[in-house]
């Protein structure tokens, strides 16, 4: 049985959107940018930061689910500018790197 989203966690999921590298630049060189590893998910990780839930975000942080963004993977990021999405939980911008679409293959014949 699915448990019903919570009120936050809807909020976050209509605030959450599509996001160049770079206009995330400025927020990576204030050091707020806080990275959800691929397979996550990033509301439900942005709900526990919005919500204080410190036992959660510890045991993510603790995982490498959830992490500062890193200096090696900002470049990594600048240089193949892959799909990213985010979400704001200030002081925070949770970010994920979304898989390369795969396209859709047509029949031949």
């Amino acid at each position: 049985m699915q448990q019903t989203p919570s009120e936050l966690y809807l909020k976050l999921l209509g605030e959450t959107a599509r996001i160049s590298w770079a206009e995330l630049q400025p927020f990576f060189a204030r050091g707020v940018l806080l990275q959800v590893t691929a397979g996550e998910d990033l509301v439900a990780v942005a709900e526990a930061l919005a919500a204080d839930d410190r036992a959660e975000v510890a045991a993510r942080l603790s995982s490498g689910q959830l992490s500062k963004l890193s200096t090696d993977t900002a470049q990594d990021l600048l240089s193949r500018d892959p799909p990213l999405w985010a979400v704001v939980v200030a002081p925070w911008v949770v970010i994920q790197e979304q898989p390369a679409e795969v396209p859709e293959q047509k029949p031949v014949g």
